[in-house]
């Protein structure tokens, strides 16, 4: 059973895999693999709460599978998505899609690719930090509620 680690990028993760070798498995999400929907608001407003209602886009099912599949045969699955608040954002929607809580996926931060840095990184895992997570989605929901707003006001 091979560890599994989840990049954003494709070269990143070719590059991983060289340094690691026979005992892990890396691929790369591509980006964000879930948002809101394209064509209506996609945010539930319930007693002064936001809702999103994130969907897997459609561009992003087959590696959506890809990475559910190879997740459940992995010994672990470590998230290894850049570090900023978008990178966080990937990182946690990665891990809904799986079906578990975010808690449970260790969470690895490096800043240049190098096998040091990877294997520094992998003994020290950390958790997806739940604040930079809400401060990305709070910027795409008021994105979203003023940009919906506004363009119907301007095509009226």
């Amino acid at each position: 059973m091979k560890n599994l680690i989840i990049v954003e990028s494709p070269a990143k993760a070719r590059t991983i895999k060289n340094f690691l070798g026979k005992d892990y498995e890396v691929i790369a999400s591509k980006g964000h693999i879930r948002d809101l929907p394209k064509y209506t608001l996609g945010i539930e407003i319930q007693d002064k709460h936001f809702i999103p209602k994130y969907m897997v886009d459609k561009d992003h099912t087959k590696i959506v599978e890809e990475i559910q599949k190879l997740a459940k045969k992995a010994k672990t699955t470590y998230i290894a998505t850049d570090e900023d608040r978008e990178g966080e954002a990937i990182g946690y929607h990665i891990t809904q899609t799986l079906g578990l809580p975010s808690e449970d996926f260790p969470r690895i931060v490096f800043h240049e690719i190098t096998k040091n840095a990877i294997q520094n990184a992998l003994k020290s895992p950390r958790t997806i930090d739940m604040d930079k997570v809400n401060a990305q989605q709070a910027r795409r929901l008021l994105d979203r509620i003023v940009g919906f707003k506004l363009s119907n006001l301007i095509s009226s």
